[in-house]
């Protein structure tokens, strides 16, 4: 049994998604499909209910954009008039959620809209596919992914989700699924995302359930490479990565895999694979349990839109265990996430993600008892298997704010 993962890239057209059925057909036996939402789909999702939420008047047409952009699709993909009536169901579905005045709960709201974008993109698949022969059974995955009411990053119930999949999953009557990423529910049923970029941790959370043989991600890049493409024009394929790694550049903020992957496969000895959606029979990067000590190039790790925040206290006080509680206390509150700390006797500095919103609102609180200087607009830059000349290929004419050197691991904060 395997598990597939298809990214938005490798849907994102007619001719992407009847590649995407034909590399399911490449490969015998049971699977489960998990598919994202169309090419930059959750982009316009998110302004989508940044406009539904705000109650502007730009709500209607990026609805309409997102419509025609899958309506050109299936077009293209020669569906039928019942075909189309499924995929109108779910926009309609969507449009009439879009007309009732919104809650107070931005994340809450997210999650209930940003859901429609994986929603009709595994209907599309799923009737393409079973056009194309590659017989399949549409599963909506919130029926059996349960977890907690954390909107825009929920917790997934182990225990219940493993025997709800398992009964939803039985293979009895398909071999072939087709289901969503990046989405789950409650126990009451309502709609829960698993965080930005979540439907790899999606696949690992099916694969674990399942016991699968190997879970495949399937991406627009030969492998993982050493760095990110858009960023460094002398990228190397990684052939294969421990799952130790593979944490470390996921939580480093690598694109390739989503930082909560690794763990559900870790756990059961699954292998991962990244593959190319282009090139279906090259051999990708493996990530698995390896004995050895692997000797690695330089891997490079850009982090943007950083925020170093720095803190003292106005008494001129020491930096101890009752400062480091309040800040921490407070970014947890705002679900701020940070990525580097560094401490002396009275400053506190840390990188966070720059929020959507509410910049200015952490700040004047963290004056309340703080003294505060930040800086926005900056760049994490994380070097695994650094070494000199990495060190100043990326320091070159660039402002370094904050520098971290481990055993194997640099990182810099750099403008």
């Amino acid at each position: 049994m395997k598990i597939f993962k298809f990214g938005g890239a490798s849907v994102s057209s007619a001719k992407a998604i009847n590649n995407a059925a034909s590399i399911t057909g490449m490969f015998p036996g049971k699977k489960a499909v998990v598919v994202s939402a169309m090419g930059k789909t959750t982009n316009a999702m998110e302004d989508l209910v940044k406009s539904y939420f705000q109650r502007d008047d730009n709500t209607s047409n990026i609805f309409n954009k997102i419509r025609e952009y899958h309506f050109e699709i299936i077009s293209d993909l020669d569906f039928d008039a019942n075909e189309k009536n499924k995929v109108k169901y779910l926009f309609n579905e969507l449009s009439e959620r879009l007309e009732t005045e919104p809650s107070l709960d931005f994340n809450y709201e997210y999650d209930q809209v940003v859901c429609y974008g994986e929603l009709i993109s595994t209907t599309i698949i799923s009737i393409l596919f079973n056009k194309k022969g590659v017989l399949n059974e549409w599963v909506d995955i919130r029926k059996c992914l349960r977890t907690d009411d954390t909107y825009r990053e929920a917790v997934v119930d182990w225990d219940r989700s493993e025997r709800l999949i398992n009964n939803t999953f039985n293979f009895t009557d398909t071999d072939l699924y087709i289901t969503q990423g990046f989405i789950g529910s409650t126990i009451t049923n309502q709609t829960t995302t698993l965080g930005r970029e979540g439907s790899d941790f999606s696949a690992a959370i099916l694969g674990n359930a399942l016991h699968v043989n190997s879970v495949t991600i399937w991406k627009n890049v030969p492998g993982i490479l050493n760095g990110d493409p858009e960023d460094f024009s002398d990228t190397e394929k990684i052939e294969e990565m421990s799952y130790k790694e593979a944490i470390e550049l996921a939580y480093s903020g690598a694109k390739v895999i989503h930082p909560k992957t690794i763990k559900p496969l870790r756990n059961k000895n699954i292998p991962l694979f990244v593959k190319p959606f282009d090139a279906p029979d090259q051999e990708g990067t493996v990530i698995h349990q390896v004995g050895h000590l692997l000797d690695l190039v330089p891997v490079y790790i850009l982090k943007k839109n950083q925020v170093l925040v720095t803190v003292s206290p106005t008494d001129f006080s020491f930096i101890g265990v009752d400062q480091l509680y309040e800040v921490f206390n407070l970014m947890k509150k705002r679900r701020v996430k940070v990525n580097i700390i560094q401490q002396s006797a009275i400053d506190l500095s840390l990188s966070i993600d720059e929020p959507e919103t509410g910049l200015d609102e952490l700040v004047e609180e963290l004056g309340q008892h703080f003294e505060v200087k930040y800086n926005t607009g900056l760049v994490l830059t994380t070097i695994r298997f650094y070494n000199d000349e990495a060190l100043e290929k990326i320091k070159n004419n660039k402002k370094v704010l904050l520098e971290q050197k481990s055993r194997r691991t640099a990182r810099l904060i750099v403008k």
